[in-house]
């Protein structure tokens, strides 16, 4: 498969979940974001692993819920806070920053160098996505930002170390351990901290059928599968897809405002991420090929 092939499919996965805003404000009850968050992860990762038949090594267990903590339970439960408290566009402006953490995140954790043009691609975009949010409806809540900013340094995490652990199995499998361990991770904080669900609607079990099979087991699998197979940037520049479809929903289903600034930030959103991709050097694909040893390092 052509790395443009690769980078369309890894690309659709932060697409669906720009619909992850509209589906919580308007489909799921209020004020139960670690409960919608275990319900998301745990029914995904159970089916998957029914699917695959594959468990984890016990060596593998320690990084499973990790990794699973990192991209499903911490950064779901701030997700769901942030949509909450916040307009799509702005919590999804807060998370488009993973870009910029993730260069740093890679520096650190795998000595991976600082390209100009990368950090180029990434502010460039953060500020077409921040053009988004311009609008009479945006607001700014502070618990809001803070659960958007924590959630998007957990994604920036949970994407590095994702690269850096690469098991010798399917990203089907990669992604059940992971959804079943960070929906282990959620269901006794969801008992403990949080009151009982009320009875569901059809709209809130529909609006959880699509989070958690579609925004989940589905687009998840073709993350990590582009995880292992592009850049590390390349990959967390894709993530911007996903404030642009949150905006764009926001405009077509709940009539939101689409002012020309908003436009002009959708095309400096696309023309970064383009230039983020064009940045890397063809022979690189190569050099970054999966390491199937869990204690590789990528250089």
């Amino acid at each position: 498969m052509s790395r443009t092939t690769d980078i369309l499919l890894t690309a659709l996965a932060p697409a669906v979940w720009g619909s992850t805003y509209i589906v919580t404000t308007e489909a799921l009850p209020d004020g139960y974001p670690i409960t919608l968050a275990a319900l998301r992860a745990l029914p995904a990762g159970l089916l998957l692993l029914l699917l695959t038949r594959c468990l984890p090594p016990r060596a593998w267990l320690g990084r499973a819920f990790l990794l699973g903590s990192f991209n499903f339970a911490l950064f779901w439960v701030l997700l769901f806070v942030a949509a909450y408290r916040l307009p799509g566009g702005v919590a999804a402006t807060l998370g488009s920053l993973q870009a910029i953490m993730v260069i740093a995140m890679a520096r650190g954790w795998l000595g991976t160098p600082i390209r100009a043009r990368a950090v180029a691609a990434a502010v460039t975009g953060v500020l077409g996505v921040a053009l988004l949010l311009i609008g009479p409806e945006a607001r700014l809540d502070p618990i809001g930002i803070a659960a958007g900013l924590g959630g998007a340094a957990s994604m920036a995490a949970g994407t590095v170390l994702s690269r850096k652990w690469q098991p010798p199995v399917s990203a089907l499998s990669f992604t059940a351990w992971q959804l079943t361990a960070g929906g282990l991770v959620l269901l006794p904080l969801a008992f403990v901290l949080e009151p009982p669900l009320p009875p569901l609607s059809s709209v809130n079990l529909a609006g959880l059928a699509w989070l958690g099979l579609i925004g989940a087991a589905a687009t998840y699998v073709i993350w990590f599968r582009g995880v292992a197979r592009l850049e590390r940037g390349a990959v967390s520049m894709l993530g911007m897809m996903s404030p642009l479809t949150a905006v764009v929903l926001g405009w077509v289903w709940l009539g939101q405002s689409l002012s020309p600034l908003q436009c002009l930030g959708a095309g400096i959103v696309l023309v970064s991420v383009w230039a983020r991709q064009r940045a890397n050097h063809p022979r690189a694909d190569c050099a970054m090929a999966p390491s199937f040893e869990p204690k590789a390092r990528v250089a």
